[in-house]
Parts: structure tokens; sequence; C-alpha cells
């Protein structure tokens, strides 16, 4: 199994002739999700496989989804390679469950001008009651306290951490002893740990021998990268909108096609981001009152008023749609707002047009007899039958008043292959 991952992999064997283990590098921007845990745990896979010596994870996060979280820590305690997070470049962070992150790694260093902490649970969205936030709160200030205690770092503070809210950054981090040391990049700290002894989790210590080992940064697959790219709440909320657009135009104009199949696209590509991305169904379901008041406003007169209500209803939804308490996990109003208003153009388009299609008079059939003009060809006594010629073809009729021969008529009713005619004008 090991050989046909790191064969996979693209990674050269530990072992190998004249090649020596790696370093894996492993960069985790942004918030936690499904995707970006798919790839550290993928990447810990691969460095176990290729006895890596070590394996760098560089953080710089808000926080993330706490299943995600506990999914890395789950695998770095067990992985065979000694994981160290790395707080890094300056400027970044680990907050929330980046902080969790870094207290359970075997090393844990930040560079100059970083911070970490603010870890405390919060709702998706709306206020929890008292005793399920209380509850949250202590589980979660029991699993960072847990692991603290058995990594030999200050498990006070990291509780302080998640029951305040807590935040430090690295001179209070090193001071305190919630992190290993403090170095200004990843090259900094590979040197800085070359022959350090680490402790493992379970207890097993080793000594790194980092010296001249290649350093490879650990890249998403192309798999990975397009779910990352899907998994943003902008493009959740546009692939929500093209379904809604895609199918209604198809469903309004059977026989594009093409709408319709960018639709069904969007639809699949949305219910599966819905599965790394929290929704809230709440707010799906005002997107879809919206869209139901700018239909009602073509059929109903409400002076505008229907679509004022839709595009409060739909921007609210979109405001909702993504349950995270994070602001970079949310919606941005920058893209909320133009993607509604031309949402509503669209929709009030589209259904003009279709009923403007259902109103029109029917040109094909009998129906599209009825109304149409001609010229009699023969006499028709009123009552009785004669013939008359319409749209270049000969009919029979029959008329209710008398008709001369050349009078100009008009069809007012299609019984069979009989056309009921009166006079009609000259």
């Amino acid at each position: 199994m090991s050989w046909s991952l790191a064969l996979l992999l693209g990674a050269p064997l530990a072992g190998a002739p004249g090649a020596a283990a790696e370093i894996v590098v492993v960069e985790l921007d942004g918030v936690i999700h499904a995707v970006s845990a798919e790839h550290v745990v993928h990447s810990m896979d691969a460095a176990d496989a290729t006895g890596a010596p070590l394996l760098i994870l560089r953080l710089d996060t808000p926080g993330g989804l706490d299943t995600a979280m506990r999914q890395i820590v789950d695998r770095m305690l067990g992985a065979r390679t000694p994981v160290a997070v790395f707080v890094g470049p300056a400027g970044a962070r680990a907050a929330s469950a980046g902080f969790v992150i870094t207290i359970a790694a075997d090393v844990a260093a930040m560079a100059p001008g970083t911070n970490l902490g603010a870890a405390h649970p919060v709702a998706g969205i709306g206020q929890l009651d008292e005793v399920t936030s209380r509850k949250l709160t202590q589980d979660a200030a029991a699993y960072t306290r847990s692991k603290a205690q058995r990594r030999g770092r200050n498990p006070e503070l990291a509780e302080l951490a998640v029951t305040e809210s807590r935040s430090f950054t690295e001179t209070e981090a090193l001071e305190n002893g919630l992190i290993d040391l403090v170095a200004a990049d990843v090259d900094a700290l590979i040197a800085a740990l070359e022959g350090r002894e680490v402790t493992r989790f379970d207890g097993s210590t080793v000594r790194l021998s980092l010296a001249d080992r290649p350093v490879r940064t650990m890249e998403m697959s192309w798999r990975q990268q397009l779910l990352a790219a899907i998994a943003r709440p902008e493009v959740l909320f546009l692939l929500l909108l093209g379904a809604f657009a895609g199918i209604g135009a198809e469903l309004s104009h059977p026989g594009l096609v093409l709408p319709g199949v960018v639709g069904v696209l969007c639809l699949i590509l949305f219910l599966f981001a819905s599965q790394i991305i929290p929704i809230n169904w709440a707010g799906l379901l005002l997107i879809l009152l919206g869209l139901a008041l700018f239909a009602a406003e073509v059929k109903v007169t409400s002076y505008g008023l229907l679509t004022v209500g839709g595009i409060v209803a739909m921007g609210l939804g979109a405001m909702m749609l993504v349950e995270s308490p994070l602001p970079e996990a949310r919606i941005s109003p920058w893209t909320i707002w133009p993607a509604v208003g031309a949402m509503a153009l669209w929709t009030t388009l589209l259904l003009r047009l279709a009923v403007h299609a259902h109103r029109r008079r029917p040109t094909t059939g009998a129906a599209g007899m009825v109304s149409a003009r001609g010229v009699a060809r023969t006499p028709l006594a009123a009552g009785g039958e004669g013939w008359v010629e319409v749209a270049g073809e000969r009919w029979r009729a029959e008329a209710d008043e008398a008709v001369a021969e050349g009078d100009r008529i008009q069809v007012i009713a299609v019984d069979g292959l009989t056309l009921r005619v009166r006079k009609g004008e000259s």
C-alpha cells in the first residue's frame, strides 16, 4: 500500500538508491474545510509512505469547520512522521481551529509578527441557548487542554484561548509555553530543528536529522484544486443562481437545451459544494421566496413592491446561505447585491417573454385560422355554403349573412374542414 501510494503521488521512495527522503511542506491558507483537510491528511499519508523525516504544516487561517480540524488533528496524532506546525509568514494567524492544530503538533512554531488563539466555538448563524453554548465551550476546552497537556504546553492558557477567546503574539506564546520556537521562515525553522529531540504524542522520542535534506512542497491535486475553488461561498451562491437561471430558461423556453444543461450542471456542483460548506436551509428558502416574488411581479400589478420584496428576500437569503461564523466564509455584499440585481432582471425578462408568448395569437392549426382574412370565390347565401380562398387555399365556407362573390371575408370559427365566415372590411 505504501509503495503504491508513493508511486501515485510521484514521491521518491525512502531507501531508494541515491535518493534522500524529503522534508514535506504543506501550505494551508484560508478557511479550513473538508477539501483542505483532505489535502493535509493525504500529504501526511505520503510523508509516512516515503519515510519523510519531517512534515511542516505552514498555517495561515482564521479557523474553519470543527469536523475538518479534528480530522487533521486525529491524523497528525497517529502519523509516523513528526509534524511541525509553522504559523507564517509574518502577518499570518492561527485562530480558532488553527490554534488547536498548532497546539496538537509535535513542534509548534511561529514567525515574527504572527498571532494565534481566539478559539471559542461559535454558532454558524443565530445565537445558541446558554446550556448548548456552555456544553460546546467545555467540550472544546477539554479537547484543547488534553492536547496541550500531552504535548507539554501550557494547558491553562490553551483553555483560556477557548473559554475567553484569548489571543497571543508569537512572543507571548513562546514566553508562556504555548509554542516551542520562533523562526523567520521555513528554512530557518528547519535549521533550528536540526538535531532536536522531539517527543511524540505516544511518549516516544525521535531526533530530527534534517541537514542537507531536500524540501518538497506538496501541492493539491487538480481534483482538490477544483473542489477547493468550488467550495467558496461566492462560488456556491453563484452556482445556485446559475442553476435557477438555467433551469428556469429551459422551462420557459423548451428546446433551448444549453441553458438546461448549464443549469443542471450548476445544480449538481452546488449540491456537491453544500457537502463541504455548511448550508443554512432558511437562507435557501429565502432565495426561493425571492424568485417567487420576481415571478409574481410579472402577473400582479404591485408597482414594483414585489420586486423590491424579492430583492430583499434574496439578499437576506444570500447572507444567511453559508452557515459559518467566520467573515472569510461568508458571501461578500459585493457579490450578493450585483448578483441579486442581475437575477431579478433575468427572471423578470424570462417570465415576461414566456407570458407574451402564451398571449400571442396562434399562427398554425385550426386556431391559427381564426381571424384570418380571405376572398369569397362563390356567392354565399345567408345560412348557406360556398367557397372562399384563405391563405392561398380553397375552403368550403358558410356564412350567417349573404356574401357576394369577390367580397372580402374574415374567418370567425373552424368546424372541421368548413370555415364559418363573415363579411370583412374591403
